[in-house]
């Protein structure tokens, strides 16, 4: 068999398998697509030789065993380049941007990672998370603990791609082959700010020109090609998505790029602008209640919110665009939500801290009527996979695939959810049958969801059951078993091998 098709048969299947709809969990690294051959050797015919070399595959059990059809193909590339298989670049590469008035908070220059994928349409760019600091006190501390977080005077050349951005198909079923960037967050405005260093502030709040200023470099380095731009981000990264994802396709259609189909996706993001469990005075973005940490900084950045949400509310009202449920409705462009409905850092902002003495029964109430109110917000929420599990962030973690509401992963709803898509408007066709994008767990507690991410204790790190953690918490599992109308007993079997 020439080279050139063997290349061909191998690409091709990575492809098909890539795009594939098989549910199984993804663990094994190893898996990497081969370098894609020149245009002039793909067309080259194969040459008359030998007997050609037969490399059997069971497509049969494709549909039940996902798993079993990626290791045939991960032999086959092993057996076809056993070099080439295990050393595909999975860097990400930095550039600063080369308008430097447009910087960090510091007034180092902003800047991204990006790994090209040549002949790939579809573009994902993430936004870093890391919360934000709201004036001048508050920023200077920040800088002092986390400089990476305000200048790009340390920013390491390279990173690598993991969870959504990884290049491995195992890790990364659908997205692995698109066109990878990685923007930093340096802003600490929740990437709404439009303001220049001042003597006032101290610093530089840019984060939504950081953003534009990106997308503007991309596109002489192939994104004006692109069918999809995804713009992704996590917790402050994903508040940024739903503040900036319309101002990228209202820019791409001033640029003349108005083909190029613009969505989101808001990993941790959606937060609830509640009464804190129990108040405290705002002296940092960890003690100050939701709304008036936000009400502060966006005063401080001078931060901009989407044009249709903030005509909702009165000047000097519009920092209520930052919570999700008030400015998804207003939104041109479609978005997937991912949210955890009991999020670590709603819970810090909300003074609930599931370490330290067994909590009592008033913060045991007030955990669950998070859960209840949260799952609430996302009754008129088109796309959605929200797990009753307390964590935060999900979308770079390599096990990302591990995690399951109602059967389907995340990466497999996301998946429906593209080709929900195709044609571009916001709400989609119909849903597609065995295909769905609103999965919102049902159950009432913590960590109900058997396949939530592992917990662990804090002084000890050792692994938890989910039996354990609820009784680290002081729940009462004779009342908890009550209100599902089941006996303790049978209770406690059922989550003793959660974790």
């Amino acid at each position: 068999m020439g080279r050139g098709v063997r290349v061909l048969l191998l690409l091709g299947l990575l492809h098909w398998a890539g795009g594939s709809e098989g549910r199984k969990t993804w663990r094994r690294r190893g898996l990497q697509p081969p370098p894609q051959p020149s245009p002039q050797r793909a067309e080259e015919a194969p040459a008359a030789g030998p007997p050609v070399e037969s490399f059997p595959l069971d497509f049969t059990a494709v549909e039940g065993n996902m798993d079993s059809f990626m290791a045939q193909v991960k032999s086959l590339a092993q057996s076809l380049y056993p070099c080439s298989t295990q050393q595909l670049d999975e860097e990400l590469r930095l550039h600063l941007l080369p308008n430097t008035s447009v910087t960090c908070n510091d007034g180092s220059p902003a800047g991204y990672y990006l790994k090209e994928s040549k002949g790939s349409r579809r573009w994902l760019l993430f936004l870093e998370g890391g919360w934000y600091c709201f004036d001048r006190e508050n920023c200077d501390s920040r800088y002092n603990s986390i400089p990476r977080l305000m200048s790009s005077t340390d920013w390491p050349r390279t990173r690598t791609g993991t969870g959504i951005l990884s290049s491995q198909p195992e890790e990364n079923p659908h997205w692995w082959n698109a066109n990878m960037v990685y923007i930093p967050y340096c802003s600490s405005d929740v990437w709404s700010g439009a303001s220049p260093k001042s003597d006032k502030t101290g610093y530089a709040f840019m984060g939504a020109l950081i953003i534009q200023e990106v997308v503007r470099d991309l596109l002489g380095k192939g994104l004006g090609s692109a069918k999809v731009l995804l713009l992704a981000g996590g917790s402050a990264g994903g508040i940024g998505v739903l503040m900036n994802v319309d101002r990228v396709a209202e820019l791409l259609q001033e640029l003349g790029y108005p083909a190029i189909q613009v969505r989101g996706l808001a990993d941790s993001g959606w937060f609830l602008d509640n009464k804190q469990y129990r108040r405290t005075d705002c002296d940092d973005t960890m003690t100050c209640a939701p709304t008036e940490g936000i009400r502060r900084g966006f005063r401080y950045w001078n931060g901009l919110v989407p044009e249709r949400c903030r005509r909702q509310f009165p000047e000097g009202e519009e920092w209520n665009c930052f919570f999700g449920y008030k400015v998804y409705p207003t939104l041109r462009c479609p978005v997937f939500v991912v949210q955890w409905l009991f999020d670590e850092a709603q819970l810090i902002v909300d003074n609930v801290y599931l370490t330290g003495p067994p909590v009592q029964e008033g913060q045991w109430l007030y955990i669950q009527n998070i859960g209840r109110e949260l799952r609430h917000t996302f009754k008129d929420v088109s796309a959605a996979f929200v797990p009753s599990c307390v964590s935060h962030e999900i979308i770079l973690d390599s096990h990302w695939t591990d995690i399951q509401v109602k059967g389907t992963s995340l990466p497999r709803a996301l998946h429906c959810w593209d080709r929900s898509l195709q044609d571009g408007p916001k709400a989609g066709k119909a849903p597609l049958k065995g295909c769905p994008v609103h999965l919102v767990d049902s159950c009432s507690w913590p960590h109900c969801n058997p396949s939530c991410p592992t917990i662990r204790d804090q002084y000890t790190g050792q692994e938890m059951s989910v039996a354990q953690f609820l009784l680290h918490l002081g729940v009462d599992m004779h009342t908890v078993a009550q209100q599902q109308g089941l006996e303790p007993g049978r209770l406690l079997g059922m989550l003793g091998g959660g974790s």
